[in-house]
């Protein structure tokens, strides 16, 4: 089994950034503890509503494909949006 490390701040910043209009104010922090990432994602508050859309089915969306991404390196990843 071939082992490949992803850089899942890389993946969640490049996601945002593809959705907001203001790309230079997305920053993403990112917190582990053994096998249990926390990622905090911050947007400009005027992208707020484009990042977790309506019903917040983008900001879903998000967190499904972060969680599907960590599972390639045998992580759980929470996403947390502010």
């Amino acid at each position: 089994m071939v082992c490949k490390m992803i850089n899942l701040s890389t993946v969640l910043s490049n996601i945002a950034k593809s959705i907001v209009d203001h790309p230079d104010k997305v920053t993403v922090t990112e917190q582990e503890e053994g096998n249990e990432i926390l990622m905090t994602l911050s947007v400009a508050e005027e992208d707020m509503g484009m990042i977790i859309g309506k019903r917040g089915k983008i900001a879903k969306a998000i967190r499904t494909v972060m969680k599907t991404v960590a599972k390639i390196d045998e992580k759980k990843v929470t996403v947390e949006i502010k």
